[in-house]
């Protein structure tokens, strides 16, 4: 058998300014410091000799490798994507940059925001817009009941009891 994958299914294109600007500094950081110090050491490892038996320059290929792969990534990324700055005029229907305070069956209330593909961290706090719970959620207002379908088969009745937008 190939190595054949199906192609990922593309991600939303948008993003909240501050996101913008993170992936923007990553991208100079990778470019302008990280680069030149990463080539400044492979140029100092070659210079030792016998390249095939150097761990440096070995090590040092391969880091620029990465680097220039997130670089080509981050530069493609930040011209495709679109900038989502305004707060909506109907603030009382869940869209994207929204903050969204939820109340669960256990009755915990949980608040987390609606973002970019781009933007989510680990702590569940920022939530894809392409996620199961962002479109569950999607369109709804304060009072509305969402349920939100789990891989492994149950389901999770939510609560929407505040909705914020909030300029940065």
């Amino acid at each position: 058998m190939g190595r054949w994958r199906a192609p990922a299914p593309q991600s939303s294109k948008y993003i909240t300014r501050k996101g913008f600007d993170t992936l923007n500094s990553e991208l100079r950081f990778l470019w302008k410091e990280k680069r030149p110090m990463i080539t400044q050491s492979v140029r100092e490892a070659a210079a030792q000799g016998d390249r095939s038996d150097n761990a440096e320059y070995t090590e040092g290929k391969r880091l620029l490798r990465e680097i220039d792969r997130r670089v080509r990534f981050l530069a493609k990324r930040l011209d495709d994507i679109n900038i989502i700055e305004h707060i909506p005029e109907n603030t009382n229907v869940i869209v994207f940059g929204a903050w969204v305070t939820l109340l669960d069956e256990d009755d915990k209330l949980k608040r987390i925001r609606i973002i970019g593909p781009d933007e989510i961290d680990s702590s569940g706090t920022l939530v894809s817009m392409d996620s199961p719970l962002a479109k569950a959620l999607f369109k709804k207002s304060v009072g509305d009941e969402a349920e939100l379908h789990k891989p492994d088969g149950s389901i999770n009745y939510l609560e929407i009891t505040k909705i914020e937008y909030i300029k940065e």
